[in-house]
């Protein structure tokens, strides 16, 4: 791994997330990708080669991990850690922001995270996407 640049607490987090990248990995696998073919097929749209160096700069920085599904040795799986669980508190703070400051319409995804977001508080929506990944990383893990 390479030395940070920089002693501050937010250069060293902008070295690993500091792209859009390894937030929209992150993102998607939330949502329930784990494939590098479901990554692809992301409306972001992003390249092959990419999408394998983000791919591979999560996993030696020890957000995500890989397997394998045990009848189809070709096919990698990964899911986060719970160092890359810890992500999504950061994530939501930042869908928030969007949402209060720029005048966008989302998509469907990003219109039922922020309906899901309405009449709980934060630690309970963060909370209860944490744990429903643990579930997935679960049965990951099992399979």
């Amino acid at each position: 791994m390479k030395t940070n640049r920089s002693h501050c607490p937010l250069t060293n987090a902008l070295d690993i997330f500091g792209d859009k990248w390894s937030l929209i990995i992150i993102r998607d696998l939330f949502l329930g990708k784990k494939t590098f073919t479901e990554f692809m097929r992301s409306n972001e749209k992003i390249a092959s080669n990419i999408l394998t160096n983000r791919l591979e700069f999560l996993i030696n920085h020890g957000l995500l991990e890989v397997t394998k599904l045990l009848n189809d040795n070709k096919t990698k799986i990964y899911y986060l850690t719970n160092k890359g669980i810890d992500m999504y508190p950061i994530m939501y703070e930042m869908m928030c922001w969007s949402n209060r400051n720029l005048d966008k319409e989302f998509g469907p995804i990003g219109q039922q995270l922020l309906t899901d977001m309405e009449g709980v508080t934060p630690d309970q929506f963060i909370g209860e996407k944490q744990s429903s990944y643990l579930k997935i990383r679960e049965h990951i893990l099992s399979a």
